[in-house]
C-alpha cells in the first residue's frame, strides 16, 4: 500500500508541475502556428493552450493517480470506472462554465468595475458550489456501489486532485487590478 501511495504522490507532483513546465517551454518570442496567430493574441493562445492541457493531460494523469491510489480489485474497478466516467462528464460541464468565466476575467482584469468583479467572483463561487455538490452526489453513488470506505477514498483523492488543478489555475491568473 505504501508503494501505491508513493506512486500516487509522485504522479500528483508531476501533475502539479506540468502546466508550469509547459508555460516555460513556450518562449515569449515563439510564433504560434499561422492559423492560430490570426485568431488570437499570444496571451489568448497561452490561455487556450493551458486550458487544452488541463482538459487532456490532467484528465489522463488523474486517471493514473486514481488507479494507483484507489486500490480497486477487478470487480470494484468494473463498478468504479463507469461511475467515474459519468462524474467526469458532469464535471466537464461545470468546468466549461468555469473556463468561460476565467476567459472573461482574463480579458477584463485590468479594467474591472465593481459590478463586473462582483459578477465574476459570484460566478466562480457558484461553480465551486456546483462542483462540491457534484462530488457529494457521486460520493453517494460510489458508496452505494462500492461501500463508504472506497467512496471516501474517491472523494479524498478527487478533492486533492481538484485542489492541485485549482492551484495551477489560480497561480497562472493575475491578481485583480495588477
Amino acid at each position: 500500500m505504501t508503494k501505491r501511495v508513493g506512486t500516487g504522490l509522485a504522479i500528483l507532483a508531476l501533475l502539479a508541475a506540468a502546466p508550469a513546465v509547459m508555460a516555460q517551454a513556450a518562449a515569449p518570442g515563439d510564433k504560434p502556428p499561422a492559423k492560430a496567430a490570426k485568431a488570437s493574441s499570444p496571451k489568448d493562445l497561452n490561455l487556450k493552450e493551458y486550458i487544452d492541457l488541463l482538459r487532456k493531460d490532467v484528465r489522463a494523469e488523474k486517471a493514473k493517480v486514481l488507479g494507483a491510489v484507489m486500490q480497486l480489485d477487478t470487480d470494484d474497478a468494473a463498478k468504479f470506472w463507469p461511475i467515474y466516467k459519468e462524474y467526469e462528464a458532469e464535471l466537464d460541464k461545470v468546468n466549461d462554465l468555469r473556463v468561460a468565466n476565467i476567459l472573461e476575467y482574463s480579458k477584463a482584469y485590468t479594467q474591472l468595475t465593481d459590478q463586473k468583479a462582483d459578477e465574476l467572483i459570484h460566478n466562480a463561487m457558484g461553480f465551486q458550489k456546483q462542483r462540491d455538490e457534484l462530488l457529494g452526489k457521486y460520493y453517494d453513488r460510489m458508496k452505494q456501489e462500492l461501500g463508504a470506505i472506497t467512496a471516501a477514498r474517491f472523494v479524498q483523492v478527487e478533492h486533492q486532485l481538484l485542489l492541485l488543478i485549482d492551484l495551477q489555475i489560480a497561480s497562472s491568473l493575475p491578481v485583480v487590478g495588477s
